[in-house]
């Protein structure tokens, strides 16, 4: 191997929100670990646009599709995203297969993503070094890979518990604020959940999109508490943070203009993510509560699902006669146009995020848009939605000292204008929202410090391509050639 470009492979799961972090991943590599990258993306029968999208952004590195499967024997209306997904990858298990043994050259390493975990014994009959990459943070992953011991432990639905959740040497985790699996443990997804806790550890590491100085506590006892050690059993490897980098010459030039010529760190940025929606009684709350604050902002506008669905991309078309869409309050456009920049359905979140006039992200806390804001010096206004967004969304709070939150849940309860206006003026005007920001901007110089050469994250990618390298060198090794 010496004098050659090591050849990783990363395996996709399938959705944008698995292939952006895994084409992050793969860029980093390529650029500063000079590696030959391959991305083995798990398509779908609807997926040609996001593969499309995937292909114009991956000029460092090669995608392969694995073939889409037919699961729709295998689900129905109520079967949740994670079981899909986990389905998904099981049925593309052959055509994984058959990719691996067909590349030419094969895989020094493969690298996949926490749903690909059930590929990890092919790589062993290639004799591939593997390893599992987890786009969020330490204290997911400590959560996941213990929840087999909690549900040993537990008697009864973990939401109904009335004592934290104890994870040993880490922050316990409150009943309310499990992940979304853990809600239901009669439901698949719960199982498919307990089935990646003990998978996460069976590679020969599991690389975090973290680093040292944002989870000391957590990565400690990853790597040193016995009763935890023995449910990760890999070697932990933050390489955080890896974020998708601005692309300012497709930034909106209406956004951009507008931005410009706003006062720094003035602004409050609004978006709930690809995935994230709000009730219609909710959107009109928030609306009035931006209004009420007479602070500057963008705000990513998704109307609310149509009575009964779930997709968070139905939009409601009708039109009040001042141009407002009739899901926000009637003029509230005319009334906050000198202050605010309403805008339909997505926007340029990193290159709003980077811009010097943005001072407040008002976020569902989903791990990538958190990674994104932190290393933009922005401070947060915490709102989870789904998923693991409310341990995210504490963590933000409580551990580091970065973002505001509503009283309750904003899925328990619609949180009200007044309480909307305090938290946003906290954050953009009053002195707690100072402190946050020194703090935030800390944590970007420890991020950055982290990436740099010779930084933590830096050294712990070296370490995983220096491991690989020693496993294919073993005697042991049963590659196919």
């Amino acid at each position: 191997m010496d004098g050659k470009k090591l050849h990783v492979a990363l395996l996709a799961s399938p959705g944008m929100g698995h292939l952006i972090p895994i084409l992050v991943l793969g860029n980093r590599l390529a650029s500063h670990h000079h590696a030959k990258v391959t991305i083995l993306v798990i398509t779908t029968r609807s997926s040609a646009a996001e593969t499309q999208v995937l292909k114009e952004k991956s000029k460092l590195v090669d995608i392969l599709e694995i073939p889409p499967v037919d699961i729709s024997s295998l689900v129905d209306t109520n079967t949740k995203i994670t079981t899909q997904i986990c389905i998904m990858v099981r049925e593309s298990l052959p055509g994984i297969r058959s990719t691996l043994a067909l590349m030419n050259p094969q895989p020094d390493l493969l690298i996949v993503d926490l749903f690909g975990t059930e590929v990890l014994p092919i790589a062993t009959e290639f004799g591939i070094p593997k390893y599992v990459y987890i786009t969020s943070n330490a204290w997911f992953t400590a959560l996941t890979v213990y929840c087999p011991v909690l549900d040993k432990e537990i008697v009864g639905e973990y939401v109904d518990q009335k004592e934290p959740l104890k994870i040993p040497g880490c922050k316990p985790v409150r009943p309310e604020d499990v992940v979304d699996p853990m809600l239901d443990r009669s439901d698949q997804q719960y199982r498919e959940y307990l089935r990646k806790g003990m998978e996460f550890g069976s590679g020969d590491g599991i690389l975090m999109n973290t680093w040292e100085d944002l989870e000391p506590v957590t990565l400690k006892a990853m790597r040193e508490n016995e009763a935890l050690k023995a449910m990760v059993k890999a070697p932990v490897y933050p390489v955080g943070p890896l974020r998708r980098e601005p692309e300012p010459d497709r930034f909106k030039s209406e956004i951009k203009e507008w931005l410009d010529i706003q006062p720094n760190e003035s602004v409050l940025y609004v978006s709930f993510g690809s995935g994230g929606s709000l009730s219609a009684e909710q959107i009109i709350e928030l609306a009035y509560g931006l209004e009420m604050s007479q602070q500057r902002f963008i705000w990513v506008v998704r109307p609310p699902p149509a009575k009964g669905a779930s997709d968070a991309s139905f939009f409601i078309t009708g039109r009040f006669s001042d141009g407002t869409p009739d899901f926000l309050p009637e003029g509230f456009l005319s009334r906050t146009k000198e202050v605010g920049l309403v805008i339909p359905e997505w926007a340029q979140q990193v290159e709003i995020l980077r811009h010097t006039s943005v001072g407040g992200f008002l976020s569902h806390c989903g791990w990538n848009s958190c990674l994104e804001s932190i290393t933009n010096g922005v401070p947060f206004i915490a709102w989870p939605l789904y998923a693991e967004q409310r341990t995210n969304a504490t963590l933000l709070t409580e551990e580091l000292g970065v973002a505001v939150r509503p009283k309750v849940l904003p899925t328990k309860k619609v949180v009200d204008r007044e309480e909307i206006e305090e938290m946003v003026r906290k954050v953009m005007q009053y002195k707690e929202g100072k402190v946050m920001r020194k703090k935030i901007k800390q944590l970007k110089t420890s991020g950055d410090k982290a990436l740099s050469k010779e930084g933590s994250s830096f050294n712990s990618m070296c370490n995983v391509l220096r491991d690989a390298k020693t496993k294919l060198k073993a005697p042991c090794s049963a590659r196919i050639i």
